[in-house]
């Protein structure tokens, strides 16, 4: 019975404005698809509602498997919360540390006016954010070890608003901390420099930065819907279109576009693809890579096999170095 009684907590993102896939913002993301489709596309109103709910794509192999994996790593996060590392503990010995500066003074900005400091904390806490999940996420790409479970979202051969939740449980911990860390360090820094003036502007208890970017469709990168923006936009904000390139099988799109809300660390690190003159995209993972879409035991346990694999190589390499140093000594 008690299992039964927390069924209802599997699915409480849809109800939670905090997360991507409120039901509020998938119904604003049906909307600007609609828009786009008959506006810009000139698309009629039947056929905009049969592209933006074709059930090829959200009744698809790999629509499937985003939903099982979302209740299984919903499950999970159930067990492993706990056991994450505190927000608190970080805080508190970031808080402590700035203490034992002697060039920073507790409070030394009490002065600055109130709204200075709200709009200061959240913006400061949005890019610090944003920018984190651009570094983790370029990381995911470039070390092995951590590709082997990122590879897990990019097998994805059909994006739905689900696919976000499409990942590894290990890679979700590792976003989780990434968080974590986050406010852990960002809170009671300002909090050391601004006193009790520190307070975060929200709409609905979200960061308003993190609403606009959810309100303006933010579930419409993992979607088959490609709306792109000005070239000049795309240079600032990560378009549905860019996202889905970062999704493609094409080479040319390979370790492109990993900002989630800001294209300017694209650009900054010269990882940035417009999505201009770009026509049909195949999704999921290069045909090297051979891994299922919709197997979810290919899913949960090929990046353990991988992982031991690749750390069985590196460590015959050590030693076969080590044997090298040997017998020249």
């Amino acid at each position: 019975m008690e299992f039964l009684e927390q069924l209802p907590a599997l699915f409480s993102d849809f109800a939670n404005p905090k997360k991507r896939i409120f039901f509020g913002y998938l119904a604003l993301s049906v909307l600007i698809a609609l828009g786009w489709l008959t506006l810009v596309r000139k698309t009629s109103i039947a056929e905009a509602l049969r592209r933006i709910f074709d059930r090829r794509v959200f009744f698809s192999g790999s629509a499937i498997a985003d939903y099982k994996i979302f209740v299984i790593n919903r499950i999970f996060t159930f067990f492993i919360s706990p056991m994450l590392l505190s927000q608190v503990a970080i805080a508190t010995g970031i808080y402590f540390f700035l203490h034992s500066l002697d060039f920073l003074n507790p409070a030394a900005f009490t002065g600055v006016n109130q709204a200075t400091v709200v709009v200061l904390f959240t913006l400061t806490l949005f890019l610090f954010d944003d920018f984190s999940k651009y570094l983790v996420h370029r990381w995911m790409h470039r070390f092995p070890v951590l590709w082997a479970l990122h590879r897990v979202h990019h097998s994805a051969t059909e994006l739905t608003p689900v696919t976000v939740y499409r990942v590894h449980p290990l890679e979700g911990v590792l976003y989780t901390l990434r968080g974590v860390v986050v406010q852990g360090v960002t809170i009671p820094t300002f909090y050391y420099l601004f006193g009790s003036a520190v307070s975060l502007y929200t709409v609905v208890g979200v960061n308003v930065l993190v609403f606009i970017f959810h309100v303006s469709g933010s579930n419409l990168r993992h979607t088959h819907i490609s709306i792109s923006y000005w070239p000049w936009l795309e240079h600032l904000l990560i378009s549905p279109a860019q996202h889905q390139l970062h999704h493609s099988v094409a080479e040319r799109h390979f370790d492109k576009n990993f900002g989630a809300a800001l294209a300017i660390w694209d650009w900054m690190f010269h990882s940035l693809h417009l999505s201009s003159g770009e026509g049909e995209l195949v999704f999921g993972l290069d045909a090297s890579e051979g891994s299922s879409a919709s197997s979810l035991k290919t899913l949960y346990l090929q990046p353990f096999h991988d992982i031991f694999r690749i750390l069985r190589r590196r460590v015959r390499g050590f030693y076969g170095l080590a044997q090298r140093l040997m017998t020249r000594v």
